[in-house]
């Protein structure tokens, strides 16, 4: 209690300037301060709009994110009406297919979103909810660690310049005080200046969050691209299993009367 009560009465006369007050970081560490308190905030609200893009639960096992996706719905959905409409209806037949497309898509989108909670979503929450706190934490230890000698300091200083001998007496006893909590200050202000050049050297790091994700969604585009590629001869299906059904007749009804359309599939 008595060091908190020394802590506000520090404070408050260096507020209206009836005391020094000691500054402790450089103008480098003190810039370095202000970047980390907006990475922090601007990945805190990145990750934010980021989980919120994805379609799967975050955190839940393989099965329970494929069965929540929207795109198995809609999978299972087709495959149902393809079963009640039967194998002898295109209609039919082609939910089928495509049904099981959509499967693969979802089954594709399951594991792009597990990769980007991995490779992108932890790290960045872990940077702006546990690193930079951590760090932002010793900053505010450091402050009262400052006041705690700046008070020690005033106290030792105003014993050397009181003829009180009561007071007197107390100078070797304050100035112990001032050296050890000068000790405490230069030991804590050494490691955060090393945990704060640390943090402004590993920035090109954080930086690649952002480059994979870019990386990552052009990987699945790419792959599902494939998928779909590869479910193009769907709509011959129906020669294939009505060997009596022109070609002309499993476009859909808008594409029927546009001369330019391509019939093969590629």
């Amino acid at each position: 209690m008595k060091k908190q009560f020394n802590r506000m009465k520090q404070l408050a006369n260096q507020t209206v300037g009836r005391a020094e007050k000691t500054e402790v970081l450089s103008d480098d560490l003190l810039h370095i301060e202000r970047r980390m308190e907006a990475v922090r905030l601007v990945s805190h609200n990145t990750h934010k709009k980021m989980v919120a893009c994805l379609q799967g639960q975050l955190g839940t096992d393989t099965e329970k994110r494929h069965k929540k996706l929207p795109l198995t719905s809609l999978s299972q959905a087709m495959q149902e009406g393809a079963g009640q409409l039967g194998d002898d209806s295109i209609i039919g037949k082609m939910m089928e297919e495509c049904g099981e497309a959509e499967s693969r898509l979802a089954t594709e989108l399951m594991h792009h979103e597990m990769q980007i909670e991995r490779d992108i979503l932890e790290p960045l929450n872990q940077l702006a909810e546990v690193e930079i706190p951590n760090i932002l934490k010793q900053r505010k230890q450091l402050a009262k660690l400052v006041l705690d000698y700046d008070s020690a300091k005033t106290r030792w200083y105003q014993a050397t310049k009181s003829s009180n001998q009561a007071m007197a007496a107390k100078v070797d006893s304050l100035k112990d005080e001032m050296d050890d909590a000068l000790n405490k200050v230069e030991m804590c202000k050494d490691q955060l200046s090393a945990d704060m050049y640390n943090f402004a050297s590993m920035e090109g790091e954080y930086a690649r969050y952002y480059v994979l994700l870019l990386e990552a969604q052009a990987d699945f585009h790419r792959r599902s691209l494939c998928l779909l590629d590869s479910c193009k001869l769907i709509r011959y299906l129906c020669q294939s299993t009505h060997g009596g059904v022109s070609t002309h007749s499993t476009q859909a009804p808008h594409l029927k009367n546009n001369p330019e359309t391509p019939l093969t599939p590629g």
